[in-house]
């Protein structure tokens, strides 16, 4: 089993999220003879060049049809098959959409869609490719699980939880290469249960994918100006660890949410659903992408545009607390 550490920690971010998560499903496919994984005509572009040649027997490419694999991975599930599908966020989320609904949540099989590319990682590619709504879809669909890892680490742990687990999942791919660190050790991990990366007394960041590194260095940031800043890795935001945000709350008393994903519908929604579900009333400051279709760009030039780097979501977060 590939191990948490500084050296892999390295490596891993240096590969980014899609050639870690091949790496992380070769490592699985030793220990798991009833893998199989499915690709939308993308095998290469999700990592799995490796795990293609090592397990020809266990790949199928279904071709650019995300319904199809979809159903193709439910049928295979309803063999006893434990499976991946891979494709592009809004691909496997919207354009399989109804197939995910009824398959993966109606029908409850064990299968695992990977979402690649999410949030705006894909770039230059634009809007057709950018995965700016597939939190808001795929977390109302009653019985899936929905993930994203903070880094490549998260990724890699998450793989391995998910080839165990018995039930459907989306697993929601953020960064590129040189995807920043936030796990250079082994920690504990489990799906619905958010971990705590940093205390503060005055405000909390709760984050996911990507934007845990960001929170972080916004948390730094901010102590150099006296303030203390919490960061909570929400990396399930379905089933939500709300017992771990209100204790956060609790402790603070102000709360921001940050996402790499439009701010309707995502994990800013789903904080906010469950505060207000148990009455409990703080202020609340949504960090995320804007509702519109933004201007393709580079990678790092679109988060800076956008707000969504480690000084300007400091900024933002000083504003918020008036300071």
């Amino acid at each position: 089993m590939l191990e948490i550490n500084s050296r892999n920690a390295r490596q891993w971010s240096r590969l980014g999220s899609r050639a870690t998560f091949g790496t992380a499903i070769l490592d699985v496919a030793e220990t798991h003879p009833d893998l199989m994984v499915l690709s939308a005509d993308l095998g290469n572009s999700s990592g799995l060049d490796r795990f293609i040649r090592a397990y020809p027997e266990q790949f199928l490419n279904t071709g650019i049809a995300e319904q199809n694999m979809v159903g193709i991975a439910a049928g295979l599930a309803k063999e006893g098959f434990n499976v991946f599908a891979t494709s592009f966020a809004p691909f496997i989320s919207m354009r399989g959409g109804e197939q995910v609904r009824m398959n993966l949540g109606y029908m409850h099989l064990n299968v695992k869609a990977v979402a690649i590319g999410s949030g705006i990682a894909m770039g230059l590619l634009g809007n057709s490719h950018y995965g700016l709504e597939d939190l808001a879809v795929m977390r109302t669909i009653p019985g899936l699980t929905v993930v994203s890892p903070a880094d490549c680490s998260e990724i890699v742990k998450t793989v391995q939880a998910a080839a165990d687990f018995d039930g459907p999942m989306y697993i929601r791919l953020t960064g590129g290469p040189d995807n920043p660190v936030v796990y250079a050790e082994d920690y504990d991990f489990q799906f619905g249960k958010a971990v705590s990366l940093r205390e503060g007394a005055e405000v909390t960041l709760v984050a996911t994918g990507t934007m845990v590194a960001q929170s972080l260095k916004a948390a730094e940031i901010l102590a150099e100006a006296g303030i203390l800043a919490g960061v909570l890795n929400m990396h399930t935001i379905k089933p939500l660890d709300g017992e771990a945000l209100l204790q956060a709350v609790a402790k603070s008393g102000r709360l921001v949410s940050v996402e790499e994903h439009t701010m309707i519908g995502g994990l800013g929604s789903a904080l906010a659903e469950h505060l207000a579900a148990t009455g409990t009333l703080v202020p609340h400051l949504m960090i995320g992408l804007p509702d519109k279709y933004v201007k393709a760009g580079q990678y790092g030039w679109m988060l800076e545009q956008l707000g969504l780097t480690g000084a300007a979501i400091a900024e933002r977060v000083r504003s918020f607390l008036g300071r």
